[in-house]
């Protein structure tokens, strides 16, 4: 939250615990109360927080499924005691064994965690880039888990330009932009879109490759960011960047080009 406020952020994504590791310690409760007094004072809204990265929800392997599913439940209820307000979440690889399996195995997933915790948290279903048996990287394979979903109150949709790009969506032209927005609703409704993870793409349209880049310097470009901020469906909406640091630009140098092309 400190760095947030550093940078001036108008909300922020955190990791609850440390993201590339199954274990994890307890939430102090010393710690809460700072967070949520921070955030009260500083009143950045969404707070938005992300899954660990090892969790695999359609995993047909029993073992990694179930830690899976406690991994999940366990951060909504993190999410929860923190007061945070949206829990984007990665759906995860069938490995090869096939869309049906994987998801039965989602669906049952956020069912499951969604009823272990009673709280206000609602879960976002991140799209993926369409990487060789991901689940989720069309809009109606979205849609095929959200009908699946029992409290659908508390599932929405968090949209990634570079993962949509990287699927199929154009999102470098203002047609294209537009043409991907239309189809959203259609297929899902634009009410169920709660934020946008806002990354530029290293690869082409249509790659299946999860490669983020700094904003305009990818196959996006400025023009699609500049029409993406400033459409009457999405304008209002949160953005969150998940941008490279390196040595052409830092997370600053990126909060500063997109305002520059929202202004």
């Amino acid at each position: 939250m400190d760095r947030a406020r550093e940078l001036q952020c108008d909300t922020f994504q955190i990791f609850t615990r440390n993201p590339r590791g199954w274990k994890y310690k307890k939430l102090d409760r010393e710690e809460v109360n700072e967070f949520k007094r921070k955030n009260a004072l500083d009143s950045l809204s969404p707070v938005v927080a992300h899954m660990p990265y090892l969790p695999n929800l359609s995993s047909p392997k029993k073992l990694i499924y179930n830690k899976s599913v406690k991994s999940l439940s366990a951060e909504l209820d993190r999410c929860g005691n923190l007061g945070v307000q949206y829990l984007v979440t990665h759906l995860g690889s069938h490995i090869g064994k096939g869309q049906d399996l994987g998801l039965e195995r989602i669906t049952a997933a956020i069912n499951q965690a969604v009823s272990e915790n009673p709280n206000d948290v609602m879960l976002l279903l991140e799209n993926t880039a369409g990487t060789k048996n991901s689940m989720g990287s069309s809009f109606e394979d979205l849609k095929k888990i959200l009908d699946r979903v029992e409290d659908r109150s508390r599932v929405g949709v968090c949209f990634d330009t570079a993962h949509a790009y990287a699927a199929g969506y154009d999102l470098h032209s203002p047609r294209g932009v537009d043409e991907t927005l239309v189809k959203f609703d259609s297929v899902l409704g634009l009410g169920i879109l709660k934020v946008i993870h806002l990354n530029d793409s290293k690869n082409g349209l249509g790659s299946g490759r999860d490669r983020h880049e700094h904003i305009g310097m990818g196959y996006i470009g400025e023009k699609g960011f500049k029409t993406l901020f400033k459409h009457e469906a999405v304008r209002n909406l949160p953005f969150i960047m998940e941008t490279p640091i390196d040595d052409r630009r830092d997370e600053a140098g990126n909060m500063r080009k997109a305002r520059e092309l929202a202004a």
